[in-house]
């Protein structure tokens, strides 16, 4: 699966699968099932916040726990997913924190308290973390340098599958077998798309281990803070990790509360409606291949920033109380959000100047850690302020991200 440390040479060789080629279809393949064992378990109970509020006797903003908690285990774990990546290999470790991952999922609807369920959510979220930790370092390995960009738009695609399929799944079960089931019918669906990816991941061609550091604890902390230093010195990087923080965090906060919002005045949509919202994804779907294509003709900088000012207009028409704006404002926000995630995502990767996993973690880090934090405290500001508080919120954050995204970066030629 992994080379040695005698074929780093070939590794340096290798160019990469070609678009079209058969190894490259089926790592695209492969990562798109990653993808789907990935974030249908992790965003699942997304769908069911109304429920679980109403059936446990708590708030919002504490019912979002169980989805703000899991990906602050995923948040903490993409870097020390990143350097065990290193040690033995990409596929073999996105391989055991999925397996890990799904067995965790269908503990975690069994727990005996809301706690407990907290708990196992949040340990979930830690294997989950060898995914995105992992994925586009993967790609940018294996895959030729000329369509690593449309790789990318190509895996961020299939994770939007794999977060409306969970949502899809749970949703309408819930209705008819309870959450509990509707949950657990999600980690089995993960299981078979876990078991898809063993199957079809290619062996890694562009990947070297990283050599074992002398000295001991002391010089191995020392190399990982340099490898993460030299991330960290870039202010281009950096404005990537705080887009990733910003727009993940309100792209959360939004989903996570919309369906409290259409149960409510004037809307009154009964929970198992409220829940094909999220077929909204789709856009996203879409919108994040077509921003990477985009990319190749007009520039990373121009099809960014027009990503995120369409993710801020859609965010202003979610305050509309007539749902077919609703709808279409939803879509406009996805398909904006996902769009500069993609190229966000595999800029990344273009951007470092080595040590492309741990850039690729920290970027995670601030995305999920985005996600955490602001996706939670989105349901203070909801409580508090109303819907239309937190949209247009959400809005003013995306325009000032963009704004910020224009000045830093440079214009491409």
């Amino acid at each position: 699966m992994s080379a040695g440390p005698g074929t780093a040479p070939a590794a340096a060789r290798w160019q990469g699968h070609p678009k079209g080629s058969r190894g490259y279809r089926r790592l695209i393949l492969a990562l798109a099932f990653a993808g789907v064992a990935t974030f249908a378990q992790l965003y699942s109970p997304q769908a069911l916040l109304p429920r679980l509020a109403a059936e446990l006797g708590i708030d919002p903003a504490r019912a979002a726990l169980t989805v703000s908690l899991a990906t602050l285990g995923l948040a903490v774990a993409v870097l020390p997913w990143s350097f065990v990546a290193d040690r033995i290999g990409r596929v073999g470790a996105m391989r055991w924190g999925i397996l890990a991952a799904t067995v965790l999922g269908l503990a975690g609807p069994l727990a005996p308290s809301f706690e407990a369920l907290l708990a196992l959510r949040f340990l979930e979220g830690v294997a989950l973390g060898s995914v995105p930790a992992i994925a586009i370092a993967y790609l940018s390995e294996e895959v030729s340098r000329a369509h690593a960009a449309v790789a990318a738009g190509t895996y961020i695609a299939g994770t939007t599958v794999g977060g409306l399929a969970g949502r899809l799944v749970a949703g309408p079960l819930a209705d008819l077998i309870g959450w509990r089931l509707g949950i657990i019918a999600v980690s089995v669906l993960g299981a078979v798309a876990a078991v898809a990816f063993i199957v079809l991941a290619p062996r890694s061609r562009g990947f070297s281990p990283a050599p074992r550091t002398q000295g001991g604890i002391g010089a191995a902390a020392a190399a990982v803070a340099r490898k993460l230093a030299a991330q960290l010195r870039s202010v281009r990087l950096l404005m990537l990790y705080a887009q990733a923080f910003v727009l993940m965090g309100s792209f959360v906060a939004v989903y996570n509360y919309l369906g409290f919002r259409l149960e409510a005045a004037p809307f009154w949509l009964p929970a198992s409606l409220a829940s094909l919202v999220f077929v909204a994804y789709l856009s996203g779907t879409f919108s994040s291949g077509f921003a990477a294509r985009l990319s190749e003709r007009y520039g990373r900088r121009t099809v960014l920033v027009a990503s995120t000012v369409a993710m801020a207009a859609g965010a202003v028409v979610l305050a509309a109380e007539w749902l077919p704006a609703v709808l279409a404002g939803l879509l406009v926000f996805t398909a904006g959000f996902f769009a500069a995630h993609g190229i966000a995502s595999g800029w990344t990767g273009a951007l470092a100047p080595a040590g492309r996993a741990q850039a690729a973690s920290l970027y995670n880090l601030g995305y999920y850690g985005g996600s955490s934090l602001l996706g939670w405290a989105g349901g203070l500001v909801f409580h508090t302020g109303g819907w239309a508080a937190l949209v247009l919120g959400v809005a003013g954050v995306a325009l000032a991200t963009a704004l910020a995204s224009w000045a830093v970066h440079p214009a491409e030629r």
